[in-house]
């Protein structure tokens, strides 16, 4: 992306995510999720670091939250209220460790409590709730407010004084003292009795409790509220405190602002604790960033997530010790020296690059989004269906728009929202072909107008058999990718040729039915194995009629393809091909005039030469027919026929081996054969050689003549 076009896109980010930060926390209502606005979020925070020089101070990253209720007093804090710059995966936290240690221009140290080195981050359970502030004079609590735009917030005492969790004062010295010696804390090192008194934490309110809410608004005929968070804010916004007392909420406190000797911010934690705030029990030291990912698994199964009474969307990784905490200080909105690794969204944002239509089996034209991957619900996905021309009528959408893609469970990803304020102007209309992408057949609609098909029967399942071909054993050899999983990648339009099956990201396959993550990755990664294949293997998959395994073999070992070290391109290939004529092409051994027509015509077709550019782009490597040598030229003259099979390779690999050896591998039996290569269970091929006269050796004697 050129500057220009990332100053553009961080415009319209800008006006976007205010417009919803506006909606969000002035006016308490939400226009799309928090999934989704997070995604925007990272995405105009990572063009920011890109491109610093863009950054603006009327930037969302340059702020923490709209500004506050007219109705509320306003209260200025004594210190700036953050809040933290996401990250999605081991990736973004590496990143985040590697721009703090360059930043502090040293490796990160571990505090000394005690004369025992504290651990290097402590890790909390990131509660969906509403930031808040506690103020406390000679232990009593005198002052609560929000967050607000990070330097003044709210005055929402009252309101906080309803709430059981949060203590209306602190315990005394002596059992404080008492409390951090079971802990394992010297009393001594701390102020037990300060003055004034700052801490911070969160408000929110239980599943069990917005259950309750919910019930009584469907009793009462009010509607439903959408999520626990937004009850949160919204109890504690309200004027009148019975209205907060009602809702039962609840408060973790998490951070002391106040200096009373601590060192690390476990210390604060243990500290809150022996004072009598209420603490995450969750919350833990992490040694190393190893341990963060391992606490940030833990905390993110399903199950476990299922079971904790609270909504939490990821975990906050902090610096351990204060004085590196602060050493640090803030970029933006966010301290340096902290960030909240958050769980995947079930709602994210990205771009529609393009969209293409897949024909199904029962020739079914589907519309396919092929979207910039993007990260839902812990997998990268880069399709979704669109169903048909009405669903993209109705989105709105056209191709280079950006949209909220959603994955809830394992369903499948889909589109559900266009967001066109972020439009450039370059955007283009999608219409549906009047003709069949895969054979030119003109397209007709159903009865009732949704479906449109091809008007080919042929069209739909020579377009499946093809593929099928091309991941077979003699082709790619791509285990595992039978025709019902092909066909299945056809019908939800994962693929429309074979160029993308090596676009496949695990996210498309575990997002379908009777997919897990396990059996996505399986095929992911087989897949990603077969992008070497050899010249003969590439040709023959390319399915052009009348060219099997042995003419295959043929055109790789009597055409002169460039090759550097010992791989060719594919444009090589298709420039090479495309360049002979017929009668070039009959030159070759056993190459008639009906399969030259065959290959002639194919390396003219656009549509070929365009499946020919897209293999190369998805990175499939061909391996170049290796020169003759004294070693290459061993069965030279030799023909093999292979039945039964082999216990120390595959039939394809013995051909291979043969072939690299100057032999040539046939499929059928003829007098001209040298040997029938038996292995167990033969078929009727040793019958025919044992009538011709061919001579039949065993797999042990075939080992011998290839070495």
């Amino acid at each position: 992306m050129t500057k220009d076009q990332a100053k553009t896109r961080i415009e319209k980010l800008k006006k976007e995510i205010n417009n919803y930060r506006y909606e969000y926390h002035v006016l308490d209502r939400s226009e799309i999720s928090d999934a989704a606005l997070d995604s925007l979020k990272k995405e105009l925070f990572d063009l920011e670091a890109e491109f610093p020089e863009l950054v603006t101070p009327d930037s969302p990253t340059q702020r923490v939250a709209g500004a506050p209720l007219k109705e509320f007093k306003k209260v200025r804090h004594g210190e700036r209220m953050t809040s933290f710059n996401d990250a999605f995966s081991e990736e973004d936290m590496r990143d985040w460790f590697a721009r703090l240690t360059n930043y502090l221009g040293r490796p990160l140290r571990a505090a000394t409590v005690h004369r025992v080195p504290a651990p290097l981050f402590y890790c909390e359970l990131k509660i969906d709730g509403l930031a808040i502030e506690l103020e406390y004079e000679h232990g009593i609590f005198t002052r609560g407010s929000t967050r607000g735009d990070g330097l003044i917030g709210e005055d929402v005492t009252q309101n906080l004084r309803t709430i059981e969790a949060i203590p209306l004062h602190i315990l005394p010295p002596e059992d404080v003292e008492k409390n951090l010696k079971k802990m394992g804390l010297r009393a001594g090192d701390y102020d037990l009795a300060p003055k004034s008194l700052v801490v911070r934490g969160e408000v929110f309110l239980t599943k069990k409790e917005f259950a309750r809410i919910n019930r009584e608004q469907e009793r009462t005929g009010g509607k439903a509220y959408a999520n626990p968070r937004n009850v949160a804010a919204g109890s504690i916004r309200q004027l009148d405190p019975r209205v907060t007392a009602g809702r039962r909420l609840d408060s973790f406190q998490y951070d002391i602002v106040t200096d009373l000797g601590q060192k690390t911010h476990e210390e604060e934690h243990q500290l809150l604790a022996a004072m009598g705030f209420k603490t995450n029990p969750h919350n833990a030291p992490a040694r190393s960033m190893d341990e963060v990912f391992a606490f940030r698994e833990k905390w993110g199964e399903p199950a476990r997530r299922e079971k904790i009474d609270y909504e939490y969307d990821g975990t906050v990784v902090l610096v351990n010790d204060n004085a590196t905490f602060a050493a640090a200080g803030i970029i933006g909105k966010a301290p340096r020296a902290g960030i909240a690794y958050k769980f995947s969204p079930r709602e994210a944002t990205t771009v529609v690059e393009d969209i293409k239509v897949q024909v199904g089996r029962t020739g079914a034209l589907t519309p396919v989004a092929v979207m910039r991957p993007v990260n839902v619900g812990g997998v990268t996905v880069t399709h979704a269906s669109l169903h048909n021309a009405d669903e993209i009528e109705r989105l709105g959408l056209k191709i280079g728009d950006t949209v909220i893609i959603q994955r809830a469970g394992d369903v499948i990803p889909q589109i559900t929202r266009v967001l066109p304020n972020l439009r450039t102007g370059r955007e283009r209309a999608f219409k549906m072909p009047a003709r069949c992408p895969v054979d030119g057949s003109p397209v007709v609609r159903d009865g009732d107008g949704v479906i449109a098909r091809c008007s080919s029967r042929t069209c739909a399942a020579q377009h499946r058999e093809a593929l099928y071909h091309f991941v077979s054993r003699a082709a790619f050899n791509i285990e595992g990718l039978g025709p019902k999983i092909i066909d299945k990648f056809l019908d939800e339009g994962l693929i429309s040729d074979a160029a993308d099956i090596f676009e496949l990201q695990k996210g498309d396959i575990a997002a379908l039915e009777r997919f897990g993550e396990r059996s996505a990755e399986n095929i992911v990664t087989e897949i990603s194995q077969k992008k070497h294949v050899t010249l003969p293997r590439f040709l023959y998959a390319l399915g052009i009629l009348h060219v099997g395994e042995e003419t295959a073999v043929t055109l790789a070992k009597n055409f002169n393809l460039p090759h550097a070290d010992s791989w060719i391109k594919i444009k090589d290939i298709a420039r090479v091909f495309a360049g002979l004529s017929l009668e070039d092409l009959q030159k070759a051994p056993d190459i008639g005039p009906k399969v030259a027509q065959s290959i002639y015509d194919w390396f003219r077709e656009q549509r070929d030469m365009e499946l020919l550019a897209r293999l190369e782009k998805a990175g499939i490597v061909v391996e170049a027919m290796p020169a003759r040598s004294a070693a290459s030229s061993a069965l030279a003259g030799k023909t093999f026929v292979i039945t039964g099979s082999l216990e120390s390779m595959s039939r394809e690999e013995a051909k291979e081996k043969i072939r690299a050896r100057g032999g040539d591998a046939s499929e059928s039996v003829s007098k001209k054969t040298s040997y029938l290569v038996a292995g167990s269970e033969p078929g009727s091929k040793f019958d025919k050689a044992q009538r011709l006269g061919v001579e039949i050796i065993d797999e042990k004697e075939f080992l011998k003549l290839l070495h």
